[in-house]
């Protein structure tokens, strides 16, 4: 593709996934980032707003103008709330750019997605032509895409975890998939809440939306599941900003040994580069992949009890929503895929 730079926008800049958005664009070799529109009615130069972005020198946050957004870019990741995002997503997609929307409007069938987001469903056509960019088992489908409905935080690390066993045909019929995933506060959003200030959830932990999480039909979706009876998912709160821990239970087939689980997983990820699988007595941890587009995934059989279970950890913004988001854009165009996602893990 040569020195080609693409003209990129981003609608939603006043999120924490869209200004991971735009630290890793503002960077990446490919891309000239011409316009940034915030969530709501913001008007502002980047670095005074967000004065640790100064790669964004330059840029302005402004009101969404969907003339304008066409009128600058060929491409736009749109990372509004859901029940918003979805609508804008569409609107460009229709004006023939290329979209990454980053919200759930466009992951699920219309009705199951009312069901569970309580908020009517978006434009259905771009629904149904929308790609599931899971990266690393969508690359094929992303390639031609022009619309692309970027995974939630949650689905990223469980399905990263689980669709080598599940695919690989190592469940064991009529057991439930068990997913226990821990988040930090970061991916409930950038907006004032009770629960979510310091002196509440500091030294605290709880799990929320027991039995009626939205990302519950999107992981039973890619696993082929019912999302009732196939899979129990509990979301818990952290006090931490970064991060989702999962912890994944799959009954395993008679005869499945740890073996041939490690070697289904090592096939699976050979070539990733952003996918490590510990090795065996290791398990992952947190700040292993703070601040960067990586999975670190961790396996161990309980030969007795018949059940694997795998540990996968991710930074909920960057491979659970920005960093992903690029990763897909890389695809969609050609480009190398690790380009602009080279940032280290943050540690401490």
């Amino acid at each position: 593709m040569g020195e080609k730079r693409i003209r990129v926008g981003v609608v939603g800049a006043s999120g924490y996934g869209g200004m991971d958005l735009i630290r890793l664009l503002s960077l990446h070799p490919h891309v000239e980032l011409t316009y940034v529109a915030g969530n709501h009615e913001e008007s502002a130069d980047i670095p005074e707003v967000y004065p640790f972005l100064p790669a964004a020198a330059g840029l302005r946050l402004e009101k969404y103008d969907p003339e304008r957004c066409r009128e600058r870019c060929e491409m736009v990741f749109v990372a509004l709330p859901s029940g918003a995002s979805g609508a804008v997503a569409a609107e460009l997609w229709r004006a023939g750019l290329r979209v990454v929307d980053l919200s759930g409007d466009l992951r699920l069938p219309p009705d199951v997605y009312e069901r569970w987001y309580q908020k009517p469903a978006a434009d259905p056509g771009a629904i149904e032509a929308a790609v599931y960019g899971l990266t690393e088992w969508a690359r094929a489908e992303l390639r031609d895409a022009r619309l692309v409905a970027n995974p939630g935080c949650y689905p990223t690390g469980a399905l990263l975890a689980l669709l080598p066993a599940v695919r690989a045909g190592l469940a064991k019929r009529g057991h439930p998939v068990v997913i226990d995933a821990k988040s930090g506060v970061s991916g409930a959003g950038r907006h004032a809440a009770v629960d979510r200030l310091y002196g509440e959830l500091q030294e605290n932990f709880y799990p929320y939306k027991v039995g009626r999480h939205q990302h519950v039909p999107e992981i039973a979706g890619q696993l082929d599941v019912p999302a009732e009876g196939g899979l129990l998912f509990t979301a818990q709160l952290l006090p931490a900003v970064r991060g989702i821990y999962s912890t994944c239970y799959v009954w395993l087939r008679d005869g499945v040994s740890e073996a041939d689980v490690r070697g289904v997983y090592a096939e699976a990820y050979a070539d990733e580069p952003f996918i490590a699988l510990a090795p065996p007595g290791r398990v992952p941890e947190l700040k292993h992949v703070r601040g960067s587009n990586r999975c670190h995934i961790g396996l161990f059989v309980d030969q007795a009890a018949g059940v694997l279970q795998v540990f996968s950890v991710i930074d909920n913004l960057v491979k659970g929503a920005a960093g992903q988001a690029v990763q897909n854009f890389n695809v969609m165009y050609g480009f190398g895929e690790t380009e602009g996602l080279t940032v280290q893990p943050l540690y401490p």
